[in-house]
């Protein structure tokens, strides 16, 4: 941690809420691409977002220095989005967001800017069949780009559980596209 990071997270721990602002600012893009990609939903994931920061303001005091602040924070966001989803009915992808996916795979322009309920579609149509586990290490992996190493960290899950998860969410994601005539 540089001696900037380490001055707001002192001044976090002695109830700074201006210095606690910043964390948020700094932090809260990173909380909402997982949570938007995990749950497929954006008022949940901004639900999540919102969570998230409350537990980090909470449980400050409890951050070890020695560990990365993203991936502490990756951990907190990760585990309420799998709450999240543990708590939730599965529901399946509804007929419109495999058109979505059908129509995205079709494209020839595969550059075009998805709109966020496109790319929730999408995710959704994708990791509907997928465990939380190998959902949550799928999107850390594959969508967030974090080592295997970081995902680890933020999940508990050792190395071989990590490739586990990843191989069986692709295998899994690989047939859906299949199904879906995309190949």
């Amino acid at each position: 941690m540089d001696s900037l990071a380490i001055d707001i997270f002192i001044r976090c721990k002695e109830g700074d809420r201006g210095a606690f602002r910043a964390v948020v600012q700094n932090y809260q893009r990173l909380v909402f691409s997982l949570s938007i990609k995990m749950l497929a939903d954006e008022d949940e994931a901004k639900d999540i977002v919102q969570e998230t920061f409350i537990r980090v303001w909470q449980s400050i005091d409890s951050y070890d220095v020695r560990r990365s602040f993203a991936t502490w924070i990756y951990a907190i966001a990760s585990r309420l989005c799998l709450d999240r989803i543990k708590s939730k009915k599965h529901t399946a992808p509804l007929p419109q967001d495999e058109l979505a996916l059908q129509q995205f795979a079709s494209e020839a322009d595969n550059e075009r800017s998805l709109e966020n309920r496109e790319y929730v579609a999408i995710v959704q149509a994708l990791t509907e069949k997928l465990s939380p586990k190998q959902r949550l290490v799928f999107t850390l992996c594959q969508l967030e780009g974090l080592s295997s190493d970081e995902v680890e960290q933020i999940t508990g899950l050792n190395a071989r559980q990590v490739k586990s998860n990843l191989y069986e969410a692709r295998q899994t994601i690989r047939e859906q596209l299949k199904n879906l005539g995309y190949e």
